[in-house]
């Protein structure tokens, strides 16, 4: 049953025309009540992976639940839909379960608080924020454990309730909540900066309203839907084409030994829209890596891409989202059934804009991107902190790290650099100061952007030395499967992660482990993958690269895949290069639209000697299929 919306005043909204300049306006002042949310957030906030990272989605709808900015895409049609209670003013609805949602909010550490702003006693706006949390309790320290069979092990799942209701704050739900997580004091705070963000935007709506008028308010969001769908539908014609495309790439594997998991996406057009055919995508995983992928989601990835190659001067928004036909196979590891443990999913998620970039291009290979958005690394380090002054307190890390951004056509790939736009490192300071360790290093990982025209980013190189005992997880990927090079660009290298011992001693530990102990001295390198190159290596210009040589970017034998010979200070040997560039073009072959490097089969045959772990098993109902 669909919610019911209580008002005081059912006089409908009157449509009316807006001049240029009024929309304008409105239009900034939504811009800038959004960016007023993330300052409120992270000025209010406690964890570092909202405070100091920005790990947290804001969004305001019109009154219908349509986003008209925001990032993640708006949910909550589909909530309304399903959720079987009242909306009226002074009411405020907080939920952190995915199958509650649709998907809109991916795994339960996402809590997420949805406000309906009411004026003169009619329905305005919607606004909402969520943000990931860094312990909700369940089996492990951080509540994502990586060999989680269903997502009752992943801590409390808050189905939506009112956490206000007409004015009044439900006291009794937080207390439950609150104790169920072992950082209460975190997420209590972050809660709160939650709702803080939400009333802050409902008060610049508020006062728009007030300033132009309800109707002239309403009209105006309208417009900027239409306008939206107008430009998506001018995009569309240009950009896809009517014949099918298809796309595929793949998580290195579960964290249980099981891999790598094929994502799939055809693409085409039909009837004015676009088809976005997840078919062929493989089954949902026993494990968490689990991506419960909201259509309306995915409809505002293909659309941000979409105006950031081609015009990132539209504001994105709902208004397009009839434009898109997403079909996503149920059991899949994309619409995984209840209750499949969803905790993971950051590595789907991440491949995800991959596959968009190899999609997107193939009718216009200039506007192709490399790979290298791949994935969200985290790093979890908990234990009782022993240090002078800190009498055994306990303290736990949650950390998203990055990786290197892959080449463009306008340029190289940021070194070491989010994977979503607004998120920020934790300063190596704020690390040191709270939490018992020491950054060693905080460098880029030369040669692992993939060589190229222009150059994949490269990953980071991390040292973290622990100064407490205590268990450290990892989440990463594409330490199995290399980020593609495109337009002859050449592959990144792939993730790694050693320990080293205090007694010196290293040991290759996996991408994806639960509570490894460490101990006082030991040191965690965590290097992350590296960014495809974008275009033909040797025309790269040499003294650009013999210049990365003196920066660290790139070494003397990395700059022997551009064809470049030149010393370790960074001197050219302009006869040699030339003599080296001509005998590579003569013995290669046809350059690659897509570089995939090695096959899957040659990956698992060389995964030991290649990156000091065992390769992947083949899941095993692909077993079971393949019998039949």
């Amino acid at each position: 049953m669909p919610a019911t919306i209580v008002t005081t005043n059912p006089a409908p909204f009157t449509k009316v025309a807006i001049d240029p300049v009024t929309l304008d306006i409105i239009e900034n002042a939504l811009r800038n009540a959004r960016i007023e949310m993330d300052a409120t957030l992270v000025r209010t906030a406690m964890s570092p992976g909202i405070r100091e990272q920005g790990d947290a989605f804001p969004l305001i709808a019109d009154h219908t639940g349509k986003m008209i900015v925001g990032q993640f895409g708006s949910f909550i049609g589909g909530f309304l839909e399903g959720f079987d209670g009242t909306l009226e003013d002074g009411d405020m609805i907080f939920l952190s379960d995915p199958y509650s949602c649709e998907g809109a909010i991916s795994h339960s550490n996402d809590w997420l608080v949805l406000l309906p702003v009411f004026k003169d006693g009619r329905l305005l706006a919607y606004t909402a924020m969520f943000g990931h949390q860094s312990d909700i309790g369940g089996k492990v320290v951080g509540s994502m454990p990586i060999n989680a069979r269903s997502i009752f092990e992943e801590g409390v799942r808050i189905p939506p309730v009112k956490i206000w209701k007409k004015g009044e704050y439900n006291d009794d739900l937080m207390k439950l909540v609150m104790h169920q997580t072992r950082k209460p004091d975190w997420c209590q705070a972050d809660l709160n900066a939650l709702i803080a963000s939400c009333r802050v935007a409902a008060r610049r709506v508020i006062e728009m309203a007030g300033r132009f008028g309800d109707d002239v308010y309403v009209s105006a969001t309208q417009e900027l839907l239409a306008r939206n769908h107008r430009a998506m539908q001018a995009l569309i014609g240009m950009a896809i084409a009517e014949e099918p495309v298809s796309f595929e790439d793949y998580i290195c594997d579960d964290g249980v030994g099981y891999g790598p998991y094929k994502i799939k996406c055809t693409m085409w057009r039909e009837n004015g829209k676009v088809v976005l055919d997840f078919a062929g995508t493989d089954p949902q995983s026993a494990a968490s890596i689990n991506f419960y992928l909201n259509e309306n989601m995915f409809k505002m990835f293909f659309g941000i891409y979409m105006i950031m190659v081609f015009d990132p001067q539209i504001l994105f928004n709902d208004g397009f989202y009839d434009l898109i036909d997403v079909r996503i196979p149920e059991g899949s590891l994309l619409k995984p059934r209840f209750p499949a443990a969803l905790s993971g999913r950051t590595h789907a998620l991440g491949r995800i804009f991959d596959i968009l970039g190899g999609l997107l291009g193939q009718k216009t290979p200039e506007f192709l991107n490399a790979a290298g958005f791949s994935s969200s690394p985290h790093l979890f380090y908990s234990g009782n902190d022993n240090r002078p002054g800190k009498h055994g307190d306990w303290f736990q890390l949650f950390q998203i790290g990055f990786g290197g951004i892959p080449g463009r056509p306008l340029g190289d790939g940021p070194d070491g650099h989010s994977l979503w736009p607004g998120f920020t490192n934790v300063p190596n300071e704020f690390l040191e100061r709270y939490f018992p360790m020491l950054i060693e290093r905080y460098e880029t990982e030369p040669d692992s952007g993939g060589a190229g025209l222009h150059r994949g980013g490269n990953g980071i190189h991390m040292t973290y030395r622990f100064l407490a005992a205590g268990t450290i997880s990892i989440h990463d990927d594409r330490w199995f499967v290399p980020p593609w090079g495109v337009n002859g660009g050449l592959p990144g290298q792939r993730a790694r992660k050693v320990l080293e011992k205090a007694d010196g001693t290293q040991i290759i530990v996996g991408n994806k482990v639960e509570d490894v102990s460490v101990e006082v001295g030991d040191q965690l390198h965590f290097i992350t993958w590296g960014g495809g190159g974008w275009g033909d290596p040797l025309d790269r210009d040499p003294a650009l690269v013999g210049k990365e040589i003196t920066q660290g970017l790139i070494t003397p034998a990395g700059a022997r895949d551009y064809g470049v010979v030149a010393s370790d200070r960074g001197e050219v040997d302009a006869a040699a290069t030339a003599a080296l560039r001509g005998q590579m073009r003569g013995s290669r072959g046809e350059l690659k639209l897509f570089d995939y490097g090695p096959s899957i089969d040659e990956l698992r045959a060389n995964a030991q000697a290649e990156t000091g772990l065992p390769a992947p098993i083949q899941p095993v109902w692909t077993m079971a299929e393949a019998a039949e």
